[in-house]
């Protein structure tokens, strides 16, 4: 089975080059097409932002934007299926390059409590009932990751790759979830649900900007870059002490 997958690969790596290639040509080689991988919660909060940037200030390039969890992502990227991916924890490898762009605190979400936005202990957070995308997602594997080095039990309640069921559960008190602030903004402000920043120790990820460093760089690397850090302004604001930034070329490891 492992054969068969390198096999495809390598022949959707082949196909996909070869269109970039058709179209450079068709379009007297000023084209650039390029499939940008974004996690769901960024692309509901930037993703609009993100498309219209692109064909305004790159207008020579066709930018084809797929949504999936960081560790979907981080797959399809390694597999030659995306050019850059713009997720959490992406880990280092020879055939990638990758920038770090900021850090964020993730939050414990419930019904509603007082007083709102309360912090709340992390061995706390594992002793209510969790709903969680499955094995390998970036926030699982960072939970569970945090709960075997402090010596917790960790136990999920549903697996569920969808933020908005996920809130569902939560606003029905059948379940919690700890998310990214900003995807839960909305109904934190409303007073619908409960957002409460996470501690001793933090849940903190890494969101990175990731290019394959395979075919050399694309001729806009530098502009996209300039341009997703400038779309990301915004969020750093909405996260405020929960966001954690870092400067150009500095590289941090999660917490």
């Amino acid at each position: 089975a492992g054969h068969k997958f390198y096999a495809r690969a390598r022949e959707m790596l082949k196909l996909a080059d070869e269109t970039r290639a058709d179209v450079r040509a068709a379009d007297g080689g000023d084209s650039e097409t390029i499939r940008l991988g974004v996690t769901p919660a960024l692309l509901m909060f930037l993703g609009h932002e993100l498309a219209v940037t692109i064909r305004e200030q790159l207008p020579n390039v066709v930018p084809v934007i797929i949504e999936d969890m960081s560790h979907i992502l981080i797959e399809s990227f390694a597999a030659g299926q995306l050019d850059c991916i713009l997720c959490y924890d992406v880990p280092s490898a020879s055939s990638r390059k990758r920038m770090a762009l900021l850090q964020d605190d993730l939050v414990f979400v419930g019904q509603p409590r007082q007083p709102m936005g309360e912090a709340i202990s992390f061995s706390a957070v594992l002793q209510e009932k969790l709903a969680m995308p499955e094995d390998g997602d970036s926030i699982r594997e960072l939970a569970a990751r945090l709960a075997r080095e402090n010596q917790l039990p960790f136990n999920v309640e549903y697996e569920i790759r969808s933020i908005p069921v996920m809130k569902q559960l939560a606003q029905r008190g059948a379940a919690n979830c700890i998310l990214p602030f900003f995807s839960v903004a909305g109904e934190f402000e409303k007073g619908a649900l409960d957002a409460r920043p996470i501690t001793s120790p933090p849940l903190r990820r890494t969101l990175y900007l990731a290019y394959a460093s395979r075919s050399g760089p694309f001729r806009c690397e530098e502009a996209l870059a300039f341009i997703v850090r400038d779309a990301l302004r915004p969020l750093i604001e909405r996260l405020g002490p929960l966001a954690h930034s870092i400067e150009p070329g500095v590289e941090k490891k999660p917490a």
